[in-house]
């Protein structure tokens, strides 16, 4: 595996990452609870198959913060645009601080 298929592994995982909890919150709508269980578990399970192609070639401590920021904001994305989670100021630069956190770990790898 090349070093740039990890990536593309480890970015889609990511995006997989931010699913799960979306299926869960859609769980609590009622009618939609087995979808959003199903949901939430198939974005676990190719979340966590894509994280450990990843790290075959990327190293765990960067692989996971990169998985993790990529989910975190994700989910907060889709809780803005899906949920209407509060779009604070605090909220926006705690998200930035994560995505550029993993803007930096991608370029010191």
């Amino acid at each position: 595996m090349t070093t740039s298929m990890a990536w593309t592994y480890l970015i889609v995982g990511g995006l997989f990452e931010a699913g799960w909890p979306i299926g869960l919150k859609m769980a609590e709508t009622p009618g939609r609870g087995l979808t959003g269980w199903l949901i939430a578990t198939l974005c676990m399970a190719a979340s966590m198959a894509l994280l450990y192609l990843a790290q075959r070639e990327i190293s765990i401590g960067t692989a996971y913060a990169v998985w993790t920021g990529i989910g975190a904001a994700g989910a907060f994305a889709c809780g803005l645009l899906l949920y209407g989670d509060p779009a604070t100021f605090g909220r926006f630069a705690g998200v930035g601080l994560i995505i550029s956190g993993v803007v930096v770990l991608k370029l010191a790898h």
